[in-house]
């Protein structure tokens, strides 16, 4: 199981991470914090911290016993932990995984701050967060990640651990796909089968306590665990939380076919979106106002980075109607353009109206799916054009009352994920670029790709929007200043060996008051 050595670190990253030499006394027949600890959602006052108890992570309640525990938390201003600003005690429920989610607050505004946990005399990791800067002051840059996609199955998570590395991230954002949902028995490769990389525990996920053995999987990745130690986190979801290319209560099992006879109907499927949502807020660093409500949870929020930066995290999930055309990749039908068809639901959209009203230097859309509707063809041959339905350009009528909104601010910036691939593109309503699209790669999903997939050329044709692709594993970060927003994309060499090699692909710029991609 974990031994504690795994945990002790070496070098100057020592005074973060190592805990402190456990006492004999300790009643824990293994390590309980084995799947780390994390903080999130970060205010100019305080910010969420995490852990979880579980000395056996892939037994059933993790290994403990069906009772409350206490478990002790301290933030400090120092790595050492020789001024500490705040501590307390909070009660972790096994109704609740013995998950810990404790709210910070009365904390300075930006600045790091350091923090941990003790249970029955044994000391978990210790973790690094970041309060944002105070309501109205006017900040010169930020630096923050954006990752997600990172099948269990398909590789390592080494672009995990140089995302950790990266200096001065005010946060990362998370934009889904924590865990995937079902075991591949086998892969395909040159014709012939081959096994995954790594494989789940697990064949498919039902019911909570099969939800909470994937996230104990995923969270008993070290390199999983460096990223999460090392900066907080803007969590989200997107469909394999719960279940291929679910939305609202449509259980749309598989995205060659769209929905089956054989779907769960929209009130067995809330079961099982309840079970998914419970165990998505117990391991994630994330406020109690996300607590989920049975098969609800509300997602979406704000965060605001002095009058720098307004980001909306945004929920493509829950409030979408089905994907029109049967789903999957296909041509245009009557539906894609229907007027009643919605991706974020009516009030979603007033909400996010009301909040694009306000001040700021640059508006950020941190959300699933990519917001370009482009013509996926790759072979000169095909001969009508191709959509991804299970994206914006499903749903053209709500994709150009997106656009129509963000067309007059001039400082929009989209952040997406889903695709396994890296994109920078341009947002286009009636004919004028209104705005700006990065795509972010997936962490694992998809294995270790290439540079272009082929047929490439043919796409790059047929979408001249799109400035950049990418084939290739990593995570991107942004750098933010008042006159301009630079996106990063950081590729790994692979991914289906454990370590492997970062580098950065490309730059895409975007001028602060004139939409359009320029790669730097």
């Amino acid at each position: 199981m974990f031994s504690r050595r795994l945990f002790l670190a070496t070098g100057t990253a020592a005074a973060l991470t190592a805990p402190a030499i456990v006492s004999a006394r300790s009643l824990w027949r293994d390590y309980p914090f084995s799947l780390g600890v994390a903080s999130g959602d970060p205010a100019s006052d305080g910010f969420v911290i995490w852990t979880k108890l579980a000395p056996e992570p892939l037994a059933p309640h993790g290994g403990m016993a069906l009772a409350n525990a206490s478990v002790d938390w301290e933030v400090a201003e120092d790595s050492g932990f020789r001024t500490v600003v705040q501590r307390g005690t909070f009660l972790a429920r096994p109704e609740l995984g013995h998950t810990v989610h404790v709210e910070v607050s009365g904390l300075r505004p930006d600045r790091p701050y350091f923090y941990r946990f003790t249970c029955m005399g044994e000391q978990s990791l210790r973790g690094r967060a970041r309060t944002l800067p105070a309501a109205g002051t006017r900040p010169d840059s930020l630096k923050f990640g954006v990752a997600g996609c990172q099948n269990y199955e398909d590789g390592f998570y080494g672009a995990f651990r140089h995302l950790a590395n990266e200096a001065d991230l005010a946060f990362v954002y998370h934009y889904g796909d924590f865990i995937y949902e079902y075991r591949q028995p086998f892969e395909i490769v040159g014709g012939l089968p081959a096994a995954p990389v790594r494989q789940h525990a697990f064949r498919n996920l039902i019911d909570v306590a099969d939800y909470r053995l994937a996230y104990a999987q995923v969270l008993s990745d070290m390199d999983m665990q460096a990223a999460r130690v090392s900066h907080p986190f803007l969590s989200s979801f997107d469909d394999h939380e719960v279940n291929n290319n679910w939305v609202s209560m449509i259980d749309n099992w598989t995205m060659e076919n769209g929905s089956s006879p054989d779907a769960a109907p929209a009130e067995v499927f809330a079961f099982r979106r309840a079970a998914a949502f419970q165990a998505w807020y117990e391991h994630m660093p994330v406020r109690r106002s996300l607590l989920p409500r049975g098969p609800d949870i509300a997602l979406n929020r704000e965060l605001r980075y002095g009058d720098l930066l307004s980001l909306q995290l945004l929920d493509t999930r829950q409030y979408r109607s089905d994907q029109p055309c049967g789903d999957g990749f296909k041509t245009e039908c009557a539906d894609v353009r229907a007027e009643d068809r919605t991706v974020l639901g009516r009030e979603q959209e007033a909400w996010l109206a009301r909040n694009l009203e306000n001040q700021a230097q640059w508006y950020g859309l941190a959300q699933q799916i990519m917001m370009m509707s482009l013509d996926r063809r790759r072979r000169p041959e095909e001969p009508q054009k191709i959509l991804n339905l299970d994206s914006w350009a499903g749903y053209e009528a709500a994709r150009q009352r997106m656009l129509s909104r963000i067309a007059g601010l001039g400082n929009t910036i989209v952040l997406t994920g889903d695709e396994h691939q890296n994109f920078a593109g341009d947002l286009v309503h009636r004919d004028r670029v209104v705005g700006s699209e990065f795509v972010a790669t997936s962490i694992s999903s998809g294995g270790d790709g290439s540079n272009l997939r082929q047929g490439s050329d043919v796409f790059l044709a047929n979408n001249p929007e799109v400035k950049f692709v990418n084939d290739q594993r990593g995570y991107v970060t942004c750098e933010v200043n008042r006159e301009a927003w630079r996106t990063n994309y950081m590729v790994m060499d692979r991914v289906t060996v454990p370590g492997g090699t970062i580098s950065r692909r490309a730059t895409a710029e975007v001028a602060h008051g004139t939409p359009g991609v320029r790669m730097a």
